[in-house]
């Protein structure tokens, strides 16, 4: 396979020269500054004065504004520690902020999300011999052996050094008080694990090498988009980490996006066993000392791979070789905060600015990217069968107007039934609720009085297990009270509606026995809990698993082979335009986790509507069906991807004002053709973390200049008195 092509010269500006230097901070573009007396490059980053402090930007290139040249501010100088941002990065944020009208610097923001990885490299405190040993030091067999150890070795961290000499380490810290030794940071970066390219995988069945020798080959072509389409439990991984190899073996850097990688421990595992190291992670778990290592590791070009969540999308790699976007579906790879950007169409986008190729892999892929493979823009490569002769779960419904649950209870008889059959035989069963706490709603039965979040338009999510009442988009908690606020009943409350915790608490009601445990965002606070808990499922540790839309996430559980879904019908309620997509992929992953081994599987699906299309299709297994019609009435509807949305949330600290400035909005929107303007009306969530929202929903044709036209609009009216204006080009969600 062919080296990767030289990079072109970066454009070099001598001293004295005008630049452009883009700061992270959210401002409209560049500020012009004068060079030094040393020459810098685009990419460079530089400390620059602002205002009275000092700041530190990227040179964006030749500055363009019109201060006067003697008005024009030296920059302080360069940070010479960091390597330049690399060419295709800073296309990409030119290209995300022009696409998404967030200011540049707020996008630059995002690729330089750790300051500390710009300052000199200080690696881990080192001990030394002093140059000569203190006269009052008493002399032990202790503190011999490690003195010699100190003479003979290189220079080791205290926890080391205590480990060689076969002493405690309190014995380190005593000579270290005493001045016998001597501690100073290494110059050196941490080590970073090498992936063997050349390490043998596992034997792939003839579909998967026939895909995967397509995905090797494609890494000599250029920019190209391949969808792997395959089942749950076809193996799509171990495909593509055939490519990761022959990128690895080409000398090229690899990023591979998750949709929640704090909580992929089966994958990092199975990362691992391929190449003989795990590869470097990314996400909001990690350590500020970790994040810096692993910044540092990418620019350096010393990370091969990375792994991480939608935010390594910004990482500055300098000779990145393959894009992986797994369960590229999924709506966590959509930021909906600050710069609202959806990291798969970023990673397509970072293809083709640096020539690569990106694989998109999902079971059940978005309706975007089936349609770009039907236009013939993305390629598609298919595993129709699981893995090892393993086949799909049956699927059936449980029609709750028929069979419904007794008073008070969430399971239905013939759920319990099969749960009572799975168990008995030995094998282990999930229960699947996407509603996290132990009851959505807590209402005084005498009054009628319901608690809900002070600061936003929600009800209190009732979390037994911590003794809370949490809103779960603010983060507001108070203890239940013991009386009514509004009747001052002491006994009126009562919880309504179930949550996972009431389901779990239901099943060992029925169970005793069963050894059980709950998985949610809440009891998987990281890493370390996440791989305790899939572990003990996997081990076999765990009978019964009760869980949100987290145990949808790609785990491999062999002894599961029961999947009940206590209300299938939940993600269908409200006028979001994908609820029937969504709904359909995340039953079709929670599904999947069923009968992956020889153990052949079931799922029931409870349902109020088993004659919904959602429902239909599921049980028919008839995906390419259910995605047809969708697409017919989204196209229908000029809906995306046939047609184009832009969301715009105001926001603001009272609410009439608020009013106000919405009107004097609609009123200076341009007339255009091919573009409709709905409102301004209340968001769903009309308050939000103490904010009041108002939104407008912009639906345009297909070929629409969108967004020149929301820059002409914006620019007519300029928001006061603390309201605030999101633009959210391509919403996927509608609060």
């Amino acid at each position: 396979m062919p080296a990767a092509s030289a990079t072109p010269p970066r454009p070099e500006f001598s001293p004295g020269s005008r630049i452009a230097v883009l700061l992270p901070l959210p401002l409209a573009g560049p500020y012009d500054y004068r060079v030094g007396a040393e020459p810098v490059a685009a990419g460079d980053f530089v400390r620059v004065p602002l205002g009275k402090r000092e700041a530190v930007g990227v040179v964006w290139g030749a500055g363009g504004g019109d201060v006067a040249p003697d008005r024009l501010r030296a920059i302080a100088g360069r940070m010479e520690a960091a390597a330049p941002l690399p060419d295709p990065l800073r296309a990409l944020i030119d290209w995300v902020a022009a696409y998404t009208l967030a200011p540049p610097g707020a996008v630059l923001k995002m690729a330089m999300s750790v300051p500390a990885a710009l300052e000199p490299v200080r690696g881990p405190l080192l001990c030394h011999l002093a140059d000569s040993a203190p006269p009052e030091l008493r002399p032990s067999a202790a503190r011999a052996r490690v003195l010699d150890c100190a003479a003979r070795l290189p220079p080791l961290t205290a926890t080391d050094l205590a480990r060689e000499s076969g002493v405690s380490p309190g014995v380190v810290s005593g000579l270290i008080k005493a001045g016998a030794l001597v501690v100073a940071p290494s110059a050196l970066p941490p080590p970073v694990p090498i992936p063997d390219a050349l390490r043998p995988g596992p034997s792939l069945s003839p579909d998967q090498a026939k895909a995967a020798t397509a995905l090797a080959q494609s890494l000599n072509g250029g920019f190209s988009v391949t969808l792997l389409d395959g089942v749950t439990g076809s193996g799509k991984t171990e495909v593509y980490f055939e490519a990761v190899a022959a990128a690895l073996a080409a000398g090229r850097q690899v990023l591979v996006l998750l949709p929640e990688i704090a909580l992929s421990t089966q994958w990092l595992d199975r990362f691992a066993a391929r190449f003989g190291c795990p590869p470097s992670e990314w996400h909001s778990e990690l350590s500020d000392a970790r994040r810096r290592d692993t910044w540092r590791a990418v620019a350096s070009g010393r990370a091969s791979v990375v792994v991480g969540a939608r935010s390594a999308l910004f990482l500055p790699f300098p000779d990145l070789g393959l894009i992986v976007v797994d369960e590229e579906h999924d709506g966590a790879f959509k930021q909906e905060d600050g710069v609202c950007y959806h990291a798969r169409d970023m990673a397509v986008v970072r293809a083709r600015l640096g020539g690569i190729p990106v694989v998109l892999a999902s079971a059940t892929p978005a309706l975007e990217t089936v349609t770009n493979v039907q236009a013939g823009r993305y390629r598609k490569l298919v595993l129709p069968d699981r893995h090892a002769g393993a086949t799909l779960p049956a699927i059936a419904t449980i029609d709750l107007r028929r069979h419904p649950p007794p008073r008070g209870r969430w399971l239905s008889p013939g759920l319990v039934a099969a749960l009572t059959e799975t168990v008995a035989a030995g094998e282990q069963a999930m229960l699947y609720l996407n509603r996290r706490g132990y009851a959505p709603l807590t209402l005084c039965r005498v009054c009628g009085f319901r608690l809900r979040c002070p600061n936003c338009t929600a009800w209190l999510v009732e979390h037994r297990g911590a003794g809370r009442l949490i809103c779960h988009h603010c983060g507001y908690a108070v203890r239940r009270p013991d009386s009514c606020p509004e009747c001052g009943s002491e006994e009126g409350f009562t919880a309504c509606g179930p949550g996972v915790e009431r389901v779990a608490e239901e099943a060992s009601l029925l169970f005793p026995d069963l050894r059980q445990a709950v998985m949610t965002s809440d009891t998987c606070g990281g890493p370390t809990a996440a791989a305790a808990l899939v572990g003990a499922m996997a081990e076999g540790r765990l009978d019964l698993l009760v869980g949100t839309q987290i145990v949808a996430k790609g785990y491999h559980f062999p002894r599961l082979t029961l999947v009940g879904i206590v209300d299938a019908d939940l993600g269908l309620e409200g006028g979001d335009l994908r609820a029937a997509e969504r709904t359909f992929q995340l039953l079709s992953q929670v599904s999947g986790r069923a009968g992956r081994a020889e153990r052949p599987g079931r799922v029931l699906l409870q349902t109020w509507q088993p004659d919904h299309p959602v429902m239909r299709a599921l049980v028919a297994g008839d995906r390419d069906g259910f995605m047809e019609r969708e697409a017919e009435m989204r196209r229908a509807a000029l809906m995306p991807p046939f047609g184009r949305l832009a969301a715009l949330i105001l926001s603001g600290p009272e609410p009439d004002p608020l009013d106000d400035f919405a009107r004097k909005m609609a009123r200076a929107a341009p007339p255009a053709a091919g573009i409709d303007v709905l409102g301004p009306a209340p968001a769903p969530l009309a308050l939000l973390r103490g904010r009041h929202r108002r939104r407008f929903l912009v639906k345009a044709e297909r070929g629409v200049p969108l967004q020149a036209w929301l820059r002409d609009w914006l620019g007519r009216i300029v928001p006061t008195g603390g309201i605030r204006v999101q633009v959210d080009v391509d919403p996927t969600g509608f609060q």
